[in-house]
């Protein structure tokens, strides 16, 4: 098994996400990312920018929805994802540059305040990420199971005491 190397950062959106769909109908946003470093001149005690890194990322299906809708350009961001070698031909040419298949992204509340809601399809289906088939609703048939102390009111017989 081979690993892809992980990136896990704070960065910068250097451009508004880009929303495509696949042939197939899914998802996608490409999305522009620089990270950089700061440091502070021991000798100015100013602050000065250092190397930087640019790297193009894409998130997929209800995630690249998700941060279409909430992520702008300018915004610093935590993201983690596996860095990938994306691979093109144009007019007979080979390109590769590296490309970030991002797992996870969301605002530095550090400079930004943000307001968590639930998306649409997660309002109508639980945390499954599947969406219903078109005209059909998802049903939910019974009582929660039993084993669930979130469900049946048992999480209020929980003790403050470590369980050892």
């Amino acid at each position: 098994m081979t690993l892809l190397p992980t990136l896990t950062g704070v960065g910068r959106l250097t451009a508004d996400p880009e929303m495509s769909f696949t042939q197939s109908g899914k998802a996608v946003a490409n999305i522009a990312l620089a990270f950089n470093s700061r440091r502070k001149n021991p000798q100015t005690q100013e602050w000065e920018d250092g190397d930087v890194f640019f790297i193009r990322g894409s998130v997929w299906e209800r995630l690249a929805e998700n941060v279409v809708e909430t992520l702008t350009k300018g915004m610093e961001v935590l993201v983690t994802g596996e860095i990938r070698t994306r691979s093109w031909e144009k007019d007979g040419q080979k390109y590769e540059r590296p490309d970030l298949f991002i797992r996870s992204i969301a605002p530095n509340l550090a400079f930004a305040v943000a307001k968590v809601a639930k998306d649409a399809a997660s309002q109508q289906n639980g945390q499954s990420g599947q969406r219903p088939a078109q005209g059909q609703q998802q049903r939910r048939s019974g009582p929660p199971p039993a084993d669930d102390p979130w469900a049946t009111g048992a999480a209020s017989a929980y003790s403050d005491e470590p369980p050892f």
